[in-house]
């Protein structure tokens, strides 16, 4: 079997724990040919530790190396367009994390690169692919009547579980123009998304494309999109947040919000007449925890 040979732009958390360790796992099947990141002391450390001589502190430079097959998007969403853009119009499939952008704009533009260069670009949903959820899927597909959703996301901050499971490589080296540079995208383009809003509202739409999306990709798939919001609210400075979601013939409730706990509550769950089925998800920072789904039923 030919390797498929990717380029890891962005050497973080997720990447650190999650794509490089399983890359290096199917190293029969992938070859991890260049790595990207800001900061000099991931770009060593990791190269090192993972073999790969091919190292960029730009992602323009490193989607230009022509050995590539594809690229994997994993640094901050900020970024994540532009990087994704340049690398399909340098025809490399891309899988980028979520959230694929931060606008409707960006969104178009990536699809319209997309399409153009022929490749394929994934968004790494990755609750949308555990055997639960499918299975999930297959049931409630059965389903004569759904009478509600709840889509629910509780957690504790990452890293206070990451802290307990994993060695993360944290630098203090990027440099401070490109420090200043995010945080400047991050005011555009969320001004741009939502227009001039409180800070309240900023941290709650930050937390709609960030963690929510996981959420609503799945939710979308299971049961589909609602026709309207009836109701939304935000405490606790943005980083609570509940809605309720009108499907015409059904409605539920999307909750979310992030804490101190050392807690990951996450779960999906849809009432039929006489059975409901509920997908429970654990964090994705310890491998191989598992994707659970529970089954209720009166016969």
């Amino acid at each position: 079997m030919n390797r498929i040979n990717v380029g890891v732009i962005g050497l973080g958390e997720v990447g650190q724990i999650i794509h490089l360790p399983i890359l290096e796992a199917l190293a029969d099947r992938y070859r991890i040919g260049a790595l990207c990141d800001a900061s000099p002391t991931l770009l060593q450390t990791l190269g090192d530790r993972y073999g790969v001589d091919q190292r960029y502190a730009d992602a323009t430079a490193l989607v230009e190396q022509p050995d590539l097959d594809g690229v994997f998007v994993l640094n901050s969403d900020e970024y994540h367009a532009d990087c994704v853009i340049a690398a399909v119009k340098h025809g490399k499939h891309v899988l980028v994390e979520k959230p694929m952008c931060l606008t409707m704009r960006e969104a178009e533009e990536i699809i319209a690169a997309r399409d153009e260069a022929g490749v394929q670009v994934m968004v790494a949903y990755m609750r949308r692919f555990a055997p639960a959820f499918t299975a999930a899927v297959e049931e409630v597909q059965r389903f004569d009547k759904i009478n509600f959703l709840r889509v629910h996301d509780i957690i504790g901050r990452n890293r206070i579980i990451i802290d307990q499971a994993n060695a993360v490589i944290r630098p203090d080296d990027i440099p401070s123009a490109l420090v200043q540079d995010r945080a400047e995208r991050a005011a555009r383009l969320t001004q741009e998304a939502i227009g001039d809003a409180p800070p309240d509202l900023v941290t709650a739409y930050r937390f709609l494309v960030g963690l929510a999306s996981h959420d609503v990709s799945a939710m979308r798939e299971l049961v589909g999109m609602p026709t309207r919001v009836t109701a939304a609210s935000q405490w606790n400075s943005g980083k609570f947040l509940t809605a309720l979601l009108d499907f015409g013939d059904f409605s539920g409730v999307l909750e979310i919000g992030v804490d101190e706990q050392a807690r990951f509550d996450a779960h999906i769950e849809v009432y039929g007449a006489s059975k409901t089925v509920r997908v429970q998800y654990d964090s994705p920072y310890i491998r191989h925890l598992p994707t659970t789904l529970v089954m209720s039923e009166s016969v």
